[in-house]
């Protein structure tokens, strides 16, 4: 990707691939004659290419696709297997119960690479009494994979620049955004705060619900999108960052309607937002703003327990690149880090066509939380690549 802003891909259709059948106990080996029969069902959807930790900027065909697995009913301390051809997974399972009833299961090591041959797999339930219970038949994936069509986009191509204006009610009355805090390099992106060199020597009282919390330096940010250029709606949308450090400023990817088409200015998915490696809840949200009775409405939270999706203790969001993305279908969003599930949401779905946007914003609210102050500018954001995927 050399010499290019990022990857935009928009494939004819998703990789998704699910079947759900059932397995009676009695095809299994039996270890005891006093287990009872019994029944599972079992749902395996194979996803895009949303996983791919690293520490260098990598293609973005060199992403692996996540598996997860649905395993109905659900039954506290029943464990769960996926299995490749002859070979058992061990480690990196994960599984979380669901109000449905049910138990999601992300197999890490079972990823693929796009063009490659995606292996056969299985997966199976504890059953009664210890013996093992297979729930699904193999699964040939590679047969799914689809053609993708992909669209580069060199330079500044089909981006442009945001929010060129000082704005008090966003909340930046001190920063604004800047073509000067974009830079391309290694084939990535480079968002940055730095401060407005055309203001030097200025200061900016920034304000916190209205109270002033000291004066700092006028701020210029990086701040992008594809308004007007290229948008989607429904599918995946996915973006390899590594993140700012400090506090003071957050990072996002995120997604708006084109107002200018008519969209709703409120109908916003923020797939994530960081707001520093110090912050005490974990630095790290994913919200949705919608309209509901023409009344605004935010959804969302902090990403609890945020450490649970770093690879190990050495890992950190500012350190490595991660993919995060939303999963957007006409009835809930799923948002993941490199294919593991944070939360998911059914309000406030959006059915407008949503454009992409990159940003690291130096609010007024949050100057004050830098330490160090101005000294510390600038912080930046890479992005090695975004994709989308249309349903």
């Amino acid at each position: 990707m050399a010499g290019s802003l990022v990857a935009l891909l928009m494939p004819a259709s998703l990789l998704m691939v699910s079947a759900t059948t059932t397995a009676d106990a009695a095809d299994a080996p039996l270890n005891t004659t006093n287990a009872r029969k019994a029944k599972s069902k079992a749902k395996l959807v194979a996803m895009p290419q949303i996983v791919q930790q690293g520490s260098k900027p990598a293609s973005a065909n060199s992403a692996k696709a996540a598996l997860t697995a649905t395993i109905k009913p659900a039954k506290a301390g029943r464990p769960v297997a996926l299995r490749a051809e002859g070979q058992e997974v061990e480690d990196g399972l994960e599984d979380q119960a669901h109000e449905e009833g049910s138990r999601r299961v992300r197999c890490p090591d079972l990823q693929a690479r796009q063009g490659a041959e995606l292996p056969r797999h299985r997966c199976g339930v504890q059953g009664c009494q210890g013996r093992h219970q297979q729930v699904h038949q193999h699964l040939p994936l590679a047969d799914r994979v689809v053609h993708r069509r992909v669209l580069r986009l060199h330079a500044l191509g089909h981006w442009n620049h945001r929010g060129p204006n000082y704005e008090p009610a966003s909340l930046r009355e001190c920063s604004k955004g800047s073509p000067s805090a974009v830079s391309v390099s290694g084939g990535t992106v480079r968002l940055s705060v730095i401060k407005d060199p055309t203001r030097s020597g200025e200061k900016c009282v920034a304000k916190k619900d209205g109270k002033s919390t000291g004066s700092f330096a006028y701020r210029l940010n990086g701040h992008i999108g594809t308004e007007g250029a290229v948008s989607m709606k429904y599918g995946f949308a996915a973006a390899r960052i590594k993140t700012h450090k400090l506090r003071g400023q957050h990072g996002g990817f995120w997604m708006r309607p084109t107002v200018a088409a008519g969209g709703d200015p409120r109908a916003e998915i923020d797939v994530i937002e960081y707001f520093g490696d110090k912050h005490p809840s974990g630095g790290l949200t994913s919200f949705i703003y919608s309209t509901k009775n023409n009344q605004a409405v935010k959804t969302g939270s902090w990403i609890k327990n945020s450490t649970s999706f770093l690879k190990n203790k050495k890992d950190g969001w500012s350190k490595n690149y991660h993919v995060f993305s939303v999963e957007w279908t006409r009835s809930v969003y799923i948002f993941r880090i490199d294919g593991k599930e944070t939360r998911r949401t059914k309000v406030g779905i959006s059915d407008q066509e949503q454009f992409p946007i990159l940003s690291v914003l130096a609010s007024d609210y949050e100057i004050s939380q830098m330490k160090g102050g101005d000294s510390k500018l600038p912080q930046t954001m890479a992005v090695d690549w975004v994709r989308l995927w249309q349903a």
